[in-house]
């Protein structure tokens, strides 16, 4: 069978996470903990071009990624997702832009987030989703699609260290929390998040598969 590693003589099967965000690498890593999958990244495999992000929607964006990266990984089976935040107030100026937009496409965690919630500042309207859209090409080339959302409201200020690559985290508090999503335990983090609860689609489609 391909993808499994006869080196190491065992049956855990190479997984490709195509992102260079290293928060969402940890994420997806710690919901597919325990699986036998030895997980690879775009560093690891030298893989240094970017995908094109030009899809109209969440789920044409995650496709694209995800095809970019299987083509450049050899055919390993991989898994890319896109995603973002619709906010209420804001909704036309966010969505498939989030990480983009605002600050610039180079901007920092820290300048993202110091020009977010100064624009939030001027809003009542605190209501937004997050959305996650995740394609999955498994050892066939067979196409596998998973979604995600976690409603919540936006804080008026940053109430927690925010993760890397995710500087939303620390000031989003999602419905039935009191805690922004950054300050979740592990468990609550990966069973609430619009990204938790898409890769857990996937672990349960591999759990049934491998």
């Amino acid at each position: 069978m391909p993808w499994f590693d006869r080196a190491h003589h065992d049956t855990s099967m190479q997984l490709l996470i195509g992102t260079n965000n290293k928060g969402k690498v940890i994420e997806i890593s710690e919901v597919l903990t325990g699986l036998e999958l030895d997980l690879k990244t775009p560093s690891d495999l030298k893989i240094e071009a970017e995908p094109e992000e030009t899809g109209s929607t969440f789920q044409e964006n995650a496709i694209q990624k995800v095809r970019h990266f299987h083509g450049l990984g050899r055919g390993m089976p991989t898994i890319s997702e896109d995603s973002g935040i619709m906010v209420d107030a804001i909704q036309n100026e966010l969505g498939l832009h989030t990480r983009r937009w605002g600050a610039g496409p180079t901007a920092s965690d820290e300048e993202w987030i110091e020009y977010f919630l100064k624009r939030m500042k001027s809003e009542s309207n605190k209501k937004a989703a997050f959305m996650c859209h995740l394609a999955y090409l498994d050892p066939n080339g067979d196409l596998h699609l998973f979604e995600g959302e976690c409603k919540g409201v936006i804080t008026e200020e940053l109430e927690a260290e925010y993760l890397p690559g995710l500087p939303i985290s620390g000031c989003f508090r999602p419905e039935g929390f009191d805690n922004v999503f950054s300050a979740l335990n592990l468990e609550q983090k990966n069973s609430t998040s619009h990204r938790g609860r898409a890769t857990q689609k996937l672990r349960t489609h591999l759990e049934s598969s491998m």
